[in-house]
């Protein structure tokens, strides 16, 4: 049994994660932390992480950058292992983490879906033979209409997949609208579209001569990030320090 420390655990995602564990025989959420403590969630909730003094294997955290470094202070101090899942860290912020991965587990991920993290393994294969013989490779991202970032997180990922599986030989293009010239051969193409309440969609596509071939991933509803949460701290709970991938959740 996994026992979670639930930070951001009366948010939308911290809600839920909660309601996943709950019907997950492997799992228990035995606190939380959030700013607000506003309702009854069947384990006590701390408004303050210091305040924590429950013991836990792991910590996953949607919350909010602002509460960065005192989630990876108190990881540190308690050596609990962190899965974090919260986005929008500055470059510096990310640069704690990476250096705090070197005195605790530490997991982090542009996106904590399954699916996508199995796409960016198939892509790679994909780009290895499709892309030498010539394919273009595109990605077209679609997101809800209050989104503020484009391209997403997920999609720059998906491009770094491929441009890592081709040698880092290639460059990214987000806009044409200004350059009438010819495709370059070595360019991938990123396009996001924003509008309604679209969850998550990404396509990844290889144009070649005569025949296109397309990777799709929708997300129909944000429990598939919190399914890979769960899945990524039953993965890092007791596992060394270090810095942890969903890449390494998928292969075990």
């Amino acid at each position: 049994m996994t026992k979670i420390i639930m930070n951001g655990c009366n948010g939308h995602m911290g809600q839920v994660i909660s309601g996943l564990v709950k019907d997950d025989a492997n799992a228990e959420i035995v606190a939380g932390i959030d700013m607000v403590d506003c309702r009854d969630n069947g384990y006590p909730v701390f408004t303050n992480i210091a305040d924590c003094d429950v013991e836990a294997d792991v910590l996953i955290d949607f919350s909010s950058p602002k509460a960065l470094a005192s989630i990876l202070a108190y990881c540190v101090e308690k050596q609990l292992p962190a899965v974090l899942c919260t986005t929008g860290l500055s470059e510096a912020q990310l640069k704690q983490v990476e250096e705090t991965s070197g005195k605790v587990a530490i997991l982090k991920s542009a996106n904590m879906s399954l699916g996508i993290n199995t796409l960016l393994k198939l892509i790679q294969d994909a780009a290895k033979v499709l892309a030498t013989a010539g394919f273009d490779m595109e990605i077209v991202e679609k997101h809800h209409k209050l989104k503020k970032d484009a391209p997403s997180g997920t999609a720059l990922a998906l491009a770094d997949s491929l441009n890592e599986a081709m040698d880092n030989q290639y460059h990214y293009v987000y806009d044409r609208s200004q350059d009438m010239n010819p495709r370059d051969d070595k360019e991938i193409g990123i396009s996001a579209v924003r509008g309604g309440t679209i969850v998550g969609d990404h396509d990844v596509i290889f144009a070649g001569p005569d025949e296109v071939i397309t990777f799709s991933h929708t997300a129909y509803s944000k429990a598939v990030f919190g399914k890979g949460a769960v899945e990524a701290a039953k993965f890092l709970a007791g596992k060394p320090a270090g810095y942890y991938h969903m890449s390494d959740v998928i292969e075990g």
